[in-house]
């Protein structure tokens, strides 16, 4: 079982910064892959990037790429989600999933045009 609790969302200007953070319990965080959706309203969750379990391999989606940066610190049972150059339409509730089963309650993040 892990337990996952987003944070470090906000309001930001087009073009700002935001820097999400997972924090996860249980003691085998570390051997999944984790993951960031996110999910706007009146539309469906969608990927947003993913890091392996060893941090050393990371995927985004097309949208995101060259603007978000996933990482991870197994030590702190903890995921990131770094959001740079941000866009109205990056704007969504932003979840973090482990292993493709656990959900976090999610973060809201608005950006003002």
């Amino acid at each position: 079982q892990v337990h996952l609790v987003e944070s470090g969302g906000g309001l930001v200007q087009t073009g700002g910064s935001l820097w999400l953070s997972c924090a996860a319990s249980g003691r085998t965080f570390g051997t999944y892959v984790m993951g960031w959706y996110r999910q706007a309203p009146g539309k469906e969750r969608e990927f947003v990037a993913s890091i392996n379990s060893s941090g050393r391999s990371t995927s985004y989606a097309d949208s995101v790429k060259g603007r978000f940066t996933v990482s991870r610190d197994n030590a702190k049972n903890m995921a990131y989600l770094q959001m740079n150059s941000l866009k109205p339409e990056d704007a969504a509730i932003y979840y973090c999933n482990v292993g493709g089963t656990y959900w976090g309650q999610g973060t809201q993040v608005t950006v003002s045009s």
